[in-house]
């Protein structure tokens, strides 16, 4: 309840939320507290005049950020978009405004296919995420429905499949799977890979095919078989292949060759494809569909010159 209400009045002050579920509102036409799991088909009564609840829900409106990604797809029910480089994809502690999900709200909302002072609770929201270096393909679910329907996609062996292109030291010559498992330190915003057969932490799959040969480094695609953080960088790393330009986990010497060559300063990695093998629910008729997005121009301009150089 108490979430519900901070939504809908989007401009009460926490204090009064509380104030409002202890005199001001019922549930089905009874007295609830502010933990109670609102269910579909509940009924909220709000005692309140109307020109206060609007009052209350004036800060509902989009945060305005000017639109950078590039729309790959788009329909009644999802957006798919392609995130450049150094955007985040949700705010955080430095950055509020700036960021994906708050351009998507924009473009939405010039488009009419959001308006916010209409929407009850739901705001559009993304189902996958990239860091804020990783470059490529972002889903946004346009309905609650959509986003519900995606996450449980997400959440089902073999129903959506996520590939990625990086670059990587050393010769991958043959396909790599790696399974293990995946400990998050929040306080250092890093990752350890732990034994498959250790208690700790949560099981991690990633499965690397080799693309090209790059001379001392190989172009290779990665299918995210679960999605831990960092998992294709922790992992590429343990299995002695670190991504180039990745200052967390990589290899100190490529990374400042890369960047005296190239002026690569961030891990060269980029959501490349999304391949939708079983839609469900309202997502349904999205089965088989692919979702790609070629390397933005400064990626592959290394990638291009790294092929040269091992061309001779």
């Amino acid at each position: 309840m108490d979430r519900f209400l901070r939504k809908y009045l989007a401009d009460a002050p926490l204090g009064l939320i509380y104030r409002l579920i202890r005199k001001n509102v019922k549930v089905n036409g009874k007295r609830v507290g502010a933990d109670v799991m609102l269910r579909t088909g509940d009924e909220v009564d709000l005692f309140l005049p109307d020109e206060t609840i609007e009052a209350m829900r004036r800060a509902k409106r989009t945060v305005k950020a000017k639109k950078q990604f590039r729309v790959v797809f788009e329909d009644g029910n999802i957006l798919v978009v392609d995130k450049p480089f150094g955007l985040l994809t949700h705010g955080d502690g430095k950055e509020k405004k700036n960021t994906l999900a708050n351009q998507v709200m924009g473009y939405l909302t010039d488009t009419g296919a959001y308006a916010p002072t209409a929407a009850a609770v739901f705001t559009p929201a993304p189902v996958n995420r990239l860091d804020r270096n990783t470059t490529g393909l972002v889903v946004f679910g346009k309905t609650a429905d959509a986003v519900r329907d995606f996450n449980a996609m997400m959440r089902t062996a073999g129903d959506v499949d996520k590939f990625y292109l990086t670059v990587v030291k050393g010769t991958l010559a043959e396909e790599l799977v790696l399974r293990d498992r995946m400990l998050k330190d929040r306080r250092l915003n890093r990752v350890a890979v732990l034994p498959a057969e250790s208690g700790e932490g949560k099981a991690a799959e990633t499965v690397a095919f080799p693309v090209a040969p790059l001379g001392a480094y190989t172009l290779v695609e990665v299918r995210l078989v679960t999605g831990r953080t960092h998992q294709i960088r922790a992992h590429m790393a343990e299995a002695g292949h670190p991504v180039v330009g990745d200052a967390k986990y990589g290899d100190r010497a490529v990374n400042a060759h890369m960047e005296e060559s190239f002026g690569l300063t961030t891990q060269f990695l980029h959501a490349c494809r999304i391949r939708i093998n079983t839609g469900r629910g309202s997502l349904a008729y999205l089965s088989g569909r692919v979702f790609e997005s070629a390397l933005p121009e400064n990626l592959k301009r290394i990638e291009t010159a790294l092929r040269r150089g091992a061309d001779g």
